[in-house]
């Protein structure tokens, strides 16, 4: 779903993009990506979120309820709706997990870059 969307977005990387990354710190990577990608990946993602939250009855009183405390400004508006919520919340896990591995990769080039080699290449095996 999203593979697509990640490849996109280093294939129209500008010259301004790479230098970010270059200079931008452990999870600069992550950041771009987040930035190319947030807004299209969370308009896959909310359709399935929709269809699953819609088997849970609870998710109608959730928005209901959110609805009128987002009103009173005791819940962010974006946080009203638990589909958008959700999708949100899985996204920036997302993003999280992306973070992570590019900080290992930093942190270890060789050997990180030598585990991800083996991975792919020995994935036919």
């Amino acid at each position: 779903m999203g593979r697509d969307l990640l490849v996109s977005s280093v294939r129209s990387m500008s010259v301004s993009d790479a230098k970010a990354i270059l200079t931008g710190g452990d999870t600069s990577v992550t950041r771009f990506f987040a930035e190319k990608t947030r807004t299209p990946l969370g308009l896959k993602f909310l359709p399935v979120v929709t269809k699953a939250t819609e088997k849970v009855g609870l998710a109608n009183k959730y928005n209901e309820f959110a609805g009128k405390a987002a009103g009173f400004g005791l819940v962010k508006k974006e946080d009203a709706n638990i589909q958008q919520y959700v999708t949100g919340k899985t996204l920036d896990g997302l993003y999280l997990v992306i973070g992570e591995e590019e900080k290992k990769i930093r942190q270890d080039p060789i050997g990180s870059g030598s585990a991800i080699l083996q991975k792919v290449f020995g994935a036919g095996k």
